[in-house]
């Protein structure tokens, strides 16, 4: 079999991210993953103070995993990948549990959003690709009971997201609208990863 990867190292994602993992073995790359384990409230709140917009917000919560990752492993190429859910000037956390997650989809309710995706690459502890994806999603408007309906139904799991829904789940549901690369709404913009990686040499395709 010829090789489309040509590191002498499998690519490191600077996250334990199934959903970014499916997303990179599905194109082919091999791939290990290593928690980066940076403080992101830290950095989300000194991106506030510096008055950065979401998407750049984004970038620097990639960038920060990555050279987080590539300190430890400088021979490595390093992805470090993030998303910012912004509504209407707001950005939007993870939920910390049930409740936050049924008044987080009710603020969402009838309304359009953004995810922006960013990713970097780093090697030897610098930054060498950067790269944004962003998609736009109108949620349907919602009930009370709908959104207790759709949280029972798509369980724990929904708190892992930032938007709490899961596209290629349950989450479909809940949308009117959706704009955007896929790969994108799932915290990934994969074509401009691929196209960074070809930039590097790391790609035979």
């Amino acid at each position: 079999m010829p090789a489309l990867w040509t590191h002498s190292e499998k690519l490191l994602l600077a996250s334990l991210s199934a959903t970014r993992l499916t997303l990179l073995v599905s194109a082919g790359l091999p791939v290990e993953t290593q928690n980066s384990s940076i403080d992101e409230r830290a950095v989300e709140e000194a991106a506030a103070h510096e008055g950065l917009d979401p998407p750049t917000l984004a970038g620097r919560l990639a960038a920060e995993k990555a050279l987080a990752v590539s300190r430890r492993h400088p021979e490595r190429v390093v992805l470090g990948a993030d998303q910012v859910l912004e509504c209407e000037g707001e950005v939007f956390h993870k939920p910390v549990d049930g409740a936050a997650a049924r008044a987080q989809l009710m603020r969402l309710s009838g309304r359009r959003h953004a995810l922006h995706s960013a990713g970097a690459l780093a090697i030897g502890g610098q930054v060498v690709e950067r790269f944004l994806g962003s998609a736009h999603l109108t949620m349907r408007p919602l009930t009370e009971e709908a959104v207790d309906l759709y949280l029972d139904l798509a369980g724990p799991d929904v708190l892992k997201s930032v938007g709490v829904y899961q596209l290629e789940g349950f989450g479909v549901h809940l949308f009117e609208t959706v704009e955007g690369d896929h790969s994108t709404i799932l915290g990934l913009p994969l074509l401009p990863l691929l196209a960074a990686l070809r930039r590097l040499g790391c790609l035979a395709l």
